[in-house]
């Protein structure tokens, strides 16, 4: 049985991330997105409260946490607002990679960064799955015992800040590779109007950049295998963020309701409002549950995280884009109104969702997960 009972640390832990989010990073989001920049005070907070260093490993001196615990610390966060926690430097994407490679000596470099510096950030382009990255020309050719590494990326978070780059790819032969760069390549700023703005959203480009074998991470079997548990990793904590944005969403449009009149009464108390706002809560704690369940069985190494993992991060993607438009909705015209901050919120779901992949991908995987003999509920 599954218990979603929280020990006495995870609650302070929690507890104090909720405060941070609410008295911290809520009143910046409007200010880190005109400027496009997350504040650096603001950052160093963060960091200094530690939330920077939860995946990290204990060796680099993070603090190494059950992913059931980040799950809640990152909900309570991105609460806040998830374009400043998106546009928190450092690790980033990369960090469940150190934590699983932590003693490989191609990292060392990035851990002594990591440990005098603590402001080094690190960027994860996964091109592991041909299907996924729609606007990525990148290609990885093996020349020896070094790989060679041409083209464009798609959109990546936090670009525009990294000092370092792990790219999950296949070669010419289709064989799965981890390479690290450092700082090999050119950003496109580009456009990005749409959320997220504080974020460093930006295209890599690669001409001609020779990895060499002192910087190959891992290849075959075993660089599936990490591959595979990063990304299972990543897609939970990333669930739970869009998780922590969707019970934004929904408190905000609770409250606009219940304190607004029409004709004479709450404009909650209609039928057409109760039923919306009854729907986003749903769909909220549908979230909620699924992340948490994906989460507690990747802390026990199951076999079955992955798949639960690919079912949170799929509800998420449907969830966040429906709460944070239909909190626009309940708004009426101060929806759209920047004074509010639910128009923001809906901008930053349909940036995110474009960041981390769509949902009919996941399904793809799950679907061939399920008919390759997972089962979807184990039996007990």
């Amino acid at each position: 049985m599954i218990s979603f009972q929280a020990t006495d640390d995870e609650l302070a832990f929690v507890a104090v991330a909720k405060e941070f989010a609410k008295d911290r990073i809520r009143v910046q989001a409007r200010e880190s997105e005109q400027v496009e920049k997350v504040n650096e005070d603001l950052i160093e907070e963060a960091n200094e409260l530690g939330f920077l260093a939860l995946e990290l490993p204990e060796d680099w001196d993070g603090l190494e946490l059950p992913l059931i615990t980040q799950t809640q610390i990152m909900k309570a966060l991105s609460y806040g607002d998830l374009g400043i926690v998106q546009g928190f430097t450092g690790a980033g994407d990369a960090a469940s990679l150190f934590r699983l490679l932590f003693e490989h000596p191609g990292l060392q470099q990035v851990k002594d960064d990591n440990l005098t510096q603590g402001d080094s950030t690190t960027i994860l382009v996964d091109l592991s799955d041909t299907e996924k990255p729609l606007g990525s020309t990148v290609s990885v050719q093996k020349d020896g015992n070094s790989y060679l590494v041409n083209g464009k990326t798609e959109p990546i978070r936090l670009a525009q800040y990294a000092d370092t780059c792990v790219l999950f790819a296949k070669d010419q032969d289709g064989s799965p590779v981890i390479l690290l760069l450092n700082d090999d390549w050119t950003v496109e700023d580009g456009d990005y109007r749409l959320g997220l703005l504080a974020a460093g959203i930006g295209k890599l480009t690669f001409e001609d950049v020779r990895v060499p074998e002192s910087s190959v991470l891992a290849t075959g079997t075993k660089a599936a295998l990490i591959m595979k548990k990063v990304q299972t990793r990543n897609y939970i904590i990333h669930a739970a963020k869009q998780n922590g944005l969707m019970e934004a969403a929904l408190d905000y449009a609770t409250e606009y309701t219940a304190g607004r009149k029409a004709f004479g009464q709450e404009i909650a108390k209609f039928q057409g409002v109760s039923f919306k706002i009854a729907k986003m809560a749903i769909e909220t704690r549908i979230v909620n549950h699924l992340t948490w369940e994906a989460a507690l069985k990747a802390d026990e190494d199951s076999a079955m995280a992955h798949g639960l993992a690919l079912r949170a991060i799929h509800r998420a993607h449907k969830g966040v884009r429906f709460v944070t438009d239909a909190a626009v909705q309940l708004l009426g015209g101060h929806g759209f109104i920047q004074e509010f901050p639910v128009e923001k919120w809906m901008r930053d779901a349909q940036a995110q969702v474009a960041l981390y992949g769509r949902e009919r991908d996941y399904l793809t995987q799950r679907g061939a997960e399920i008919l390759s003999g997972q089962v979807e509920v184990p039996v007990e």
